[in-house]
């Protein structure tokens, strides 16, 4: 497999010379920061939802590559689909090539649809800042950065929102995080599903340098920290 790189102001793509000869662009670097993000215990949300007759809600998420992102919440019992795409930016700008050069709007996000009789929007957030991403990097997370990898909540409802944002706030003052957490809330966002080639990526590549030294760390961390969360076989994207 032969590789190449080039160099954009939002970081570095890589293109990694496929079978049948086709070419893919690579989303996440293969390589890794010393300082790789480890779980950070926190309190649970004080103000999360309380569930009501609906047993589907759907959620995003924005905290750096969307493998790891997706590949976490693929393990989270009562998610039932777990999408990487993108979210912030206008439709005809939402293809990988266009996103990666951090000039879109969009960041690379994960569509989380879930049952909020199983798993609440708060426990997902509690994931999402424990396990899935450092919340206090500005526009990057481990050897990723720019705009598109920056640390986003996309809420679908106003009750989803008010959760968010008394859940950053509750934080902020929990002192548990060694720096002011960076998330936004961004509202009126559409999501956007990102190519075939980027669904499923962790479970299909859990060999890859960049899944091995980067995101499979945070699965395990989802399994001890979280066990009554936890399931083994991952709620994988068909089609």
């Amino acid at each position: 497999m032969k590789q190449r790189a080039r160099s954009f102001a939002s970081g570095r793509v890589w293109l990694i010379g496929a079978p049948l000869l086709v070419i893919v662009a690579m989303a996440c670097q293969n390589v890794a920061w010393p300082d790789t993000e480890t779980a950070i215990v926190i309190p649970a949300p004080q103000e999360d939802e309380v569930p009501g007759k609906a047993h589907l809600e759907t959620a995003v998420f924005a905290g750096g590559c969307f493998w790891g992102v997706q590949g976490v919440f693929q393990h989270v019992k009562g998610v039932t689909s777990a999408t990487s795409g993108y979210t912030g930016g206008k439709a005809r700008t939402a293809n990988y090539p266009t996103v990666s050069m951090g000039m879109t709007g969009h960041a690379e996000s994960v569509e989380v649809i879930f049952d909020p009789h199983k798993v609440t929007y708060g426990q997902l957030l509690q994931i999402f800042f424990s396990v899935v991403h450092n919340p206090t990097e500005l526009n990057r997370q481990g050897p990723d950065y720019g705009p598109q990898y920056r640390s986003t909540l996309f809420p679908m409802s106003e009750s989803q929102e008010n959760v968010a944002k008394a859940y950053i706030a509750q934080l902020n003052n929990s002192h548990r995080f060694s720096a002011p957490l960076v998330t936004t809330v961004e509202e009126n966002a559409h999501f956007y599903p990102a190519e075939k080639y980027h669904q499923n990526f962790l479970n299909d590549n859990p060999d890859y340098p960049y899944i091995v030294i980067n995101d499979l760390p945070k699965v395990e961390q989802l399994k001890t920290l979280f066990p009554a969360l936890w399931q083994s076989e991952p709620t994988r994207v068909k089609g």
